[in-house]
């Protein structure tokens, strides 16, 4: 998939599954795994999980042939974007608004998930040429913040995380949102540490169930 490709596909399946760990290695790979097998393609592996750029590495070769589409995220700077790339993230997102990591992934024609909360930032990032938005965190202001902003600013691709759950999933994208970020409420703590794969795969098939309801009702 070329850039464009993988924007629409982020789009088109809604749901990014936002996987924070303690520890890498094969259980970090399982745990993408578990997410892929419950429908919900998109992954977010945080640069805060050890060894996150080893696993983005080994997940891409493994799963090459699936419809996976792995990410990086808490990326905060130009550098560590490009290492990201070349490991094989498909995208790349920011916790908040870095102008090296926007130009980065636009020189190594990748798409960036900017981070930013503000009008004023979530407009610089569009200029300086983020893909998406990054609404972080969504919790405060929620899904009426997000109408609210789309008003003026129609043009942005929104992506709001932190806060997001099953019972507001329709809720979010009937206010305007591009795609939805998950994280504990999707591949929680407790799962990873009883690393009970088939407790997430359930969770990651709960959220791409309640996109398609939502969907069928638009």
């Amino acid at each position: 998939m070329n850039k464009y490709d993988v924007i629409e596909y982020i789009r088109e399946r809604c749901i990014i599954a936002v996987v924070r760990a303690d520890t890498g290695g094969e259980d970090l790979l399982r745990v993408v795994e578990a997410v892929a097998e419950g429908d919900v393609h998109c992954v977010e592996v945080t640069m805060t999980t050890p060894g996150a750029l080893r696993c983005v590495e080994e997940a891409s070769a493994r799963m090459q042939d699936t419809d996976a589409c792995l990410g990086v995220g808490s990326v905060l700077d130009g550098e560590t974007c490009r290492q990201a790339i070349l490991a094989g993230a498909r995208y790349i997102v920011s916790p908040t608004l870095s102008r090296s990591v926007i130009e980065t992934a636009r020189r190594y024609g990748v798409p960036v998930i900017a981070g930013g909360y503000t009008p004023t930032e979530m407009l610089n990032a569009w200029e300086w040429g983020a893909d998406m938005v990054k609404l972080f965190p969504a919790n405060i202001g929620g899904p009426d913040y997000i109408k609210s902003v789309l008003g003026p600013l129609p043009q942005l691709l929104i992506v709001p995380t932190g806060g997001v759950m099953l019972d507001n999933v329709g809720t979010f994208l009937n206010a305007g949102a591009a795609a939805l970020a998950v994280g504990g409420n999707l591949v929680s703590k407790r799962l990873l540490l009883d690393r009970d794969f088939a407790g997430i795969t359930a969770n990651a098939r709960a959220f791409a169930h309640a996109v398609e309801r939502v969907r069928e009702h638009q």
